[in-house]
């Protein structure tokens, strides 16, 4: 799937804040927002400058939810094939109001703003914030947020005709919650190297259903692998444990890296985690640490001071599943989207 459609357009209908602006005007914004600008608008500058520069890529931070961060190169033309597979996808329109509520220092964020020049979406940009539909004057047709932003924005979601979430996993209590709000809502799956999505899920359905032209298949380790022409001429290798459910279907499982390997029974953590979603009325997570018998036992980890847990918290799971031990932790380390760095957080603990 390939587009002549250029990354240094601006769509006719592109707005920014109510404002038509081409490619000189936003060159203009991005110095003014350099200069001038709130700590949230400075990085909207630099992006924009990066973006209608004469470089066909752009230089980008991964979160580091999955290993270190570093910095790699994606191609501006692939951003913008990703921009109108997501238009196709989700039936975006020129003239759609947009609310832009992500920081652009990460992909999703730019990818917002390269959605509106290539579709011609009309955005309003806000400072990135844990509420982030608390003092909005108007409705909207589209937004992406993070799993953090979506709940404390429960009461108000409504006033968005269509809403994606991504950057960490949805739980079951946010699910249900959102199940009751009348939008369009959609769980997402990508990562930096997709340049953000290339499936969703409407809430409440388990499998995620690929982007057209997206090829999947799984290695050794039934981990996804990702084929997207338009984005990478190679495989796209993930950690994601995954069940496959048709060609263009699948289920997430957890992630290979959190496998847990006691005394040979190898255990998920998110499918316990899973399993005890309405037990605990804290954040937590399962995890493994070394035993001298069983090679790893698996230990749950809860954030916060300790506290009496309910006696029969483990009936739900299996013999193998249930934990060795339980731990509190006084914070989680997580990334900017809300998403616990299991690792970073153990090291701490038993620092």
């Amino acid at each position: 799937m390939t587009t002549s459609i250029s990354y240094q357009n601006v769509h006719n209908r592109f707005k920014l804040n109510g404002f038509h602006l081409n490619r000189e005007d936003l060159c203009r914004v991005a110095y003014s927002f350099i200069k001038e600008g709130e700590d949230f608008e400075k990085p909207v500058g630099d992006f924009l400058l990066d973006w209608f520069d004469d470089k066909p890529y752009l230089e980008i931070n991964t979160s580091g939810s999955t290993g270190i961060p570093k910095l790699i190169r994606v191609s501006k033309q692939a951003m913008v094939e990703s921009a109108l597979a997501t238009g196709n996808f989700f039936d975006l329109k020129p003239g759609d109001k947009v609310l832009h509520c992500l920081p652009v220092r990460y992909v999703a964020g730019k990818m917002m703003f390269i959605r509106g020049f290539i579709l011609g979406l009309e955005i309003d940009f806000v400072a990135p914030s844990s509420h982030p539909l608390d003092r909005i004057e108007h409705d909207y047709d589209f937004t992406a947020m993070v799993p953090m932003q979506a709940q404390y924005s429960i009461d108000r979601l409504h006033r968005v005709r269509k809403i994606i979430i991504g950057g960490a996993k949805i739980t079951k209590p946010l699910e249900e919650k959102l199940l009751q709000i009348k939008s369009e809502i959609y769980e997402t799956y990508g990562m930096t190297e997709t340049i953000t999505h290339i499936a969703a899920k409407r809430v409440g359905e388990a499998a995620f259903t690929v982007f057209p032209h997206v090829m999947l298949s799984q290695d050794d380790h039934n981990c996804l692998l990702i084929k997207a022409p338009f984005i990478s001429d190679a495989i796209i290798e993930t950690n994601d444990i995954v069940e496959m459910v048709s060609e263009n279907q699948f289920i997430w499982l957890g992630r290979f890296d959190n496998v847990v390997n006691s005394g040979g029974i190898k255990l998920i953590p998110e499918q316990i985690e899973e399993k005890l979603a309405k037990k605990i009325p804290r954040r937590y997570f399962v995890t493994g640490r070394p035993d001298p018998v069983l090679g790893e036992k698996l230990v749950l980890v809860v954030e916060g001071e300790a506290m009496e847990l309910d006696k029969d918290i483990f009936e739900v799971l299996d013999k193998y599943e249930k934990p060795k031990e339980v731990h509190f932790v006084k914070h989680f380390e997580e990334t900017p989207t809300g998403k616990i760095v299991r690792k970073e957080t153990m090291t701490k603990f038993m620092s």
